[in-house]
């Protein structure tokens, strides 16, 4: 089946997010999920497989199968508990339990630096024990009806893309660059922790490299090396990430946001903008509210 949450589905849970990480849980059985341009994965009875883009996505018992999209069947649960699919038969049974986590944030540099799928096997890790009963208990109340307390659901999908975040930091080999690997480095995660504090400020190479105690050109190798581009490009990426949220959100004017997010003046901001997005930052809000 061919699933992907949509703001619209949260409706009785959250106000509208402006970003979605859909997850499921197996607690029997087995299932394949397959996202366009990544290779299939199986995911097991115990695993966890997140979603951090909120791709589309086929679940399936094998391959060859043709997909049904799964939105055609939900089954409302009498007296308003969880919705349920029940579908296909004659194969082995498959039971797991889909979540979600969302966030006001428009952009948010630690998920933009997971892969598409990121897979958690509950028994692994230093956390394994209480991980897993706390799932499986989670499961077994929402499968009954009886899990009312949506904070404690809200709690346990935090800790379990908590927990996935580590397993995969922690794991040699699957990442190359981005923000993990920057911030787990002493002095490049420093930068950063000054970056993401005071976005305003007239960083330059040379005063973040002296922040950190490191010459300007060590310093510049180093980030670029962990973080994959050069700390003033990332600087740049990260304001007009951070204005985008706001025109969307605030009734800033330009100005305003230009001076809030460390430009000089709203021309340059305008400009910089523009050469990123391919819009003027004004014409690019009025699209958002069309």
């Amino acid at each position: 089946m061919v699933s992907r949450l949509s703001a619209e589905d949260l409706g009785p849970f959250v106000a509208t997010p402006s970003l979605l990480i859909a997850y499921h849980f197996v607690i029997a059985g087995r299932f394949l999920l397959t996202i366009e341009g990544e290779p299939t994965i199986e995911v097991r009875a115990g695993e966890i497989v997140l979603l951090p883009r909120n791709d589309v996505h086929t679940l399936a018992s094998g391959s060859g199968l043709a997909p049904v999209n799964a939105f055609d069947l939900v089954q409302p649960s009498a007296g308003g508990g969880i919705e349920q699919i029940s579908h296909g038969g004659g194969g082995e049974t498959t039971h797991l339990v889909c979540g979600f986590l969302s966030s006001e944030d428009l952009y948010n540099p630690l998920i933009a630096a997971l892969p598409r799928m990121l897979k958690l096997d509950v028994a692994q890790g230093t956390s394994r024990d209480w991980v897993d009963a706390s799932v499986r208990f989670a499961a077994s109340e929402l499968t009954e009806g009886r899990f009312a307390s949506s904070s404690v659901m809200s709690r346990l999908s935090e800790l379990l893309f908590v927990e996935a975040v580590r397993q995969y930091s922690t794991t040699p080999g699957d990442q190359d660059a981005g923000w993990l690997k920057g911030l787990e480095d002493p002095r490049v995660g420093r930068a950063l922790a000054l970056i993401h504090r005071s976005i305003s400020s007239p960083w330059s190479a040379e005063a973040l490299a002296r922040e950190v105690s490191m010459s300007r050109s060590a310093f510049v190798e180093r980030f670029t090396k962990l973080m994959g581009m050069p700390p003033i490009r990332y600087l740049t990426l990260w304001r007009l990430q951070t204005a985008k949220l706001h025109l969307r959100e605030t009734q800033k004017t330009i100005a305003q946001l230009a001076h809030s997010i460390g430009y000089e003046s709203e021309q340059a901001f305008s400009r910089a903008f523009k050469r990123e997005f391919g819009l003027p930052p004004a014409r690019w809000r009025d699209q958002q509210s069309m």
